[in-house]
């Protein structure tokens, strides 16, 4: 018989139970800001389709009759483009203001010819001229509106209601009739209701004043405006 051997028993060195590979989310990748930029002006262009479709339908005649909803529409688009304050960031967001504007015109021009109701698009056509300053202030408020400081975000907030406040308020005075009177008065309150969310998201006092300020004064100036240019 062999005798055991006196040296102790060692155990076996202990393996970690293998892992499975854990697989890692994909890093988040913002869109491109060329992509971001055609979109805008997409939407721009597919804006102005819509309101030629939008003025055959009663609900929406009043709307898509009005500039408004344009100017707010470009806003948007530049702020979805997400063009920020600079140097050159600035006048980039202008520019892609009036392309957007202009787009929309171009949009309900040629949607309008091909449904058969004859429109002209002229470079001296009055909304073209407008499309140039509005679309300059569209880009304005909507690089504004990205800004750190609470007086610049609640002073753009009060240039879109100014714009909204003082076209109904013209439209009511000038335009509106029986059919269209809701639509106008719809705008008004819009308006408002956007002055009223620039004065209380303001978080200072100076900010409140300024929202205000910008919001009232803004629509007194554009409702002159349209009384002196366009009756």
């Amino acid at each position: 018989m062999t005798p055991r051997s006196s040296a102790p028993h060692r155990p076996a060195p202990h393996r970690p139970a293998p892992r499975r590979p854990v697989h890692s989310r994909p890093a988040h990748r913002s869109v491109p800001a060329a992509a971001r930029v055609s979109i805008a002006l997409t939407g721009s262009l597919l804006a102005g389709v819509l309101t030629s479709f939008g003025q055959a339908v009663p609900a929406l005649a009043t709307v898509a009759n009005s500039a408004g909803p344009w100017f707010v529409v470009a806003v948007a688009l530049c702020l979805l483009a997400g063009v920020r304050a600079g140097r050159v960031g600035t006048p980039l967001a202008m520019l892609l203001g009036i392309a957007s504007l202009e787009l929309m015109h171009i949009g309900y021009w040629a949607t309008s010819n091909l449904r058969g109701y004859p429109d002209v698009l002229s470079i001296t056509n009055f909304w073209v001229l407008m499309g140039i300053v509005a679309g300059v202030l569209a880009g304005g408020v909507a690089v504004t509106l990205r800004s750190t400081d609470d007086r610049w975000r609640a002073g753009a907030v009060g240039v879109v209601a100014a714009v909204l406040v003082g076209e109904g308020v013209r439209a009511v005075l000038r335009v509106a009739d029986q059919q269209t009177i809701a639509g106008w008065v719809a705008e008004i309150v819009v308006g408002a209701v956007l002055l009223v969310i620039a004065v209380v998201t303001a978080r200072t006092p100076v900010g409140r004043v300024v929202g205000l300020g910008v919001g009232v004064v803004g629509a007194v100036g554009v409702l002159g405006a349209y009384l002196v240019l366009g009756g």
